[in-house]
């Protein structure tokens, strides 16, 4: 990969920022049930506690001005009581702030799926070290996007909990009430076994969902087609009355009015999509304002080394007036609303990203659009408290497909359950899909070949031999399993005096069709012309045996046997 890209890529994919080893306690002796983590290991993105550690938040100044953690996270704890081994802290971006994933002091990890572009941020390292297969699952902080954005570029599953159901004590906060801690995995069930542990919700019987609305417009709006892989797998699954389409930006704008105090006319000339990009304008307006709150004093005190496209979040003057902060909490009770009632006990099935990973180093990225625009389908779950799972669905033009599935607040575990239970359907669909389109690729090129092959008859017939040899060329490079075009492909080389050319071409043939007449005779006449007479004389007699009325292997035949036997 190094030789590829042309650039160092680590061992590790460079999503460590170091490497520990926490190992879980004894398991308890039978009849108790085992650790639910048993065997596992895991990594936690760099804004987490652990004890005897100190904590980077992406940024060398904040680790130099700050003293090793006193305790470990409880979440963290939780997890390694839980049976899992925790192997290392990972790479996030500068103060968790970006949303590309690159981090100029520690180096950006490499996106195991898509190695040229980013790995989307701010939980980058835990998300390469999944998709990299370093550890089974990771820890890593979402705030506008920062672990679902990050599954979805690099192919890999991404859960953002409801609002206030992970603990956030030991965890350094970006925006409070925005910031949650999710988890990536790529076995739905380990995502799921994380869930039971983290979330400690009793047990309920499974249930299926009583409704699946498909956001049309997200979809529209985005560089990711509504699949008909999901669309099958769902119908497969729950039948197709469950499915329900929306427009969900006009959905919003009936349900969250509180949005239009917010509205300062057309967001680049967006119409349909204008409510959720609006929604996701307000919604980095809450994080940078409560981010300052947070670190605005450290920031001036200490003046740290600051990425650039970090830079351009953190104003110098942001203070929203409390009538500000009333309106945005406003909107996120209406929102909150609004989506439990359009799901009621169902989900709702958007893009998880609107476009593809950027390239590395893109100028794009350092664009506020850039990051508007990638944590628009992200504001969605932010600013309602919702639930989301980013689920991969293979690739379109050599990047990772993602959708998400939302579900209402404090349905946690019934989203960790419909994905457990659709996921196989889905890679089943996904397998199908794939071998159509291969089966269908291969009649295109099938068609092609066949074509070239017209082509080069019509070359041949017209004694341009040079010419017809590379029509036959081109039928054999689109399908290479068919005998007849390097058979004729020697009757062109024969013309020429090409005889080993010819000798070669019938030989291929031969290989691929044992009763192909005219490959046996243009190799005895190839052979004939280059001195291998015994060998001419097999291939006609085996071309009598094969079709004992032909005249021309007979001639043939008798001609070599009054010569040479």
């Amino acid at each position: 990969m190094t030789k590829k890209l042309r650039r160092v890529v680590k061992a590790d994919f460079g999503a460590f920022i170091e490497r520990l080893q926490l190992l879980p306690p004894p398991q308890p002796a039978p009849p108790k049930a085992p650790h639910p983590l048993t065997g596992l290991s895991f990594a936690v993105s760099d804004v987490l506690d652990i004890e005897g550690y100190r904590t980077s938040f992406g940024n060398p100044d904040w680790s130099r001005t700050h003293e090793a953690a006193s305790r470990t996270s409880p979440v963290v704890a939780s997890l390694i009581d839980g049976g899992a081994t925790c192997v290392g802290k990972t790479v996030v971006e500068d103060m968790a702030l970006g949303i590309s994933g690159e981090n100029k002091h520690y180096g950006t990890p490499t996106n195991p799926a898509s190695p040229a572009r980013v790995p989307g941020g701010a939980s980058s390292g835990a998300a390469v070290a999944v998709a990299a297969n370093i550890v089974d699952f990771s820890l890593g902080i979402d705030t506008v996007g920062g672990v679902r954005v990050p599954a979805g570029y690099c192919g890999i599953l991404g859960f953002r909990p409801s609002c206030g159901t992970v603990s956030l004590s030991g965890v350094i906060p970006v925006s409070t009430s925005l910031d949650t801690i999710g988890w990536f995995a790529k076995d739905p069930s380990i995502l799921r076994r994380v869930g039971h542990v983290l979330l400690q919700v009793p047990y309920a019987a499974q249930r299926n969902p009583r409704n699946i609305v498909i956001a049309d417009d997200c979809f529209q709006s985005s560089k990711v087609p509504i699949t008909q892989v999901l669309v099958n797998s769902m119908e497969k699954l729950y039948g197709r009355q469950v499915l329900r389409h929306e427009n969900l930006g006009d959905y919003l704008n009936l349900k969250v009015p509180s949005l239009n105090a917010f509205n300062v006319g057309k967001l680049n000339g967006e119409v349909k999509f204008s409510s959720i990009r609006l929604l996701a304008n307000v919604m980095q307006m809450l994080k940078r304002h409560e981010f300052k709150q947070n670190h605005g004093e450290w920031l001036n005190s200490v003046k740290p080394s600051l990425d650039p496209a970090i830079t351009a979040q953190i104003p110098d003057v942001l203070e929203l007036a409390d009538t500000e902060i009333e309106k945005i909490h406003t909107v996120r009770s209406e929102l909150r609303s609004a989506l439990n009632a359009l799901l009621k006990d169902g989900i709702l099935v958007i893009p998880t990203c609107a476009d593809p990973p950027p390239k590395l180093g893109a100028k794009e990225i350092l664009s506020e659009d850039y990051l508007i625009k990638t944590s628009t389908l992200s504001s969605l779950a932010s600013m309602s408290g919702c639930c989301q799972v980013a689920i991969p669905l293979g690739f379109q033009d050599k990047c990772p497909v993602s959708v998400s599935f939302l579900a209402g607040h404090g349905s946690d575990r019934f989203l960790l359950d419909s994905l457990h239970a659709v996921y196989a359907t889905l890679q089943e669909q996904l397998d199908v899909a794939k071998k159509s389109k291969t089966s269908n690729n291969a009649v295109t090129r099938e068609a092609s070949a066949e074509l070239a092959k017209e082509k080069g008859n019509q070359a041949f017939k017209d004694k341009h031999w040079q010419q017809a040899i590379g029509f036959y060329a081109e039928a054999i490079k689109l399908n290479s399993c068919n005998a007849t075009y390097y058979s004729n492909r020697a009757a062109a080389y024969l013309e020429l005096g090409s005889f080993l050319q010819a000798e070669a071409d019938c030989s291929k043939a031969i290989d691929l069709d044992k009763k192909n007449i005219k490959a046996y005779l243009r190799r005895g006449t190839a052979r004939e012309m280059l001195g291998y007479y015994k060998e001419a004389i097999e291939d006609f007699s085996y071309a009598l045996i094969l079709e004992p009325n032909n005249k021309r292997a007979a001639q043939s035949l008798d001609r070599l046997k009054n010569l040479f036997l």
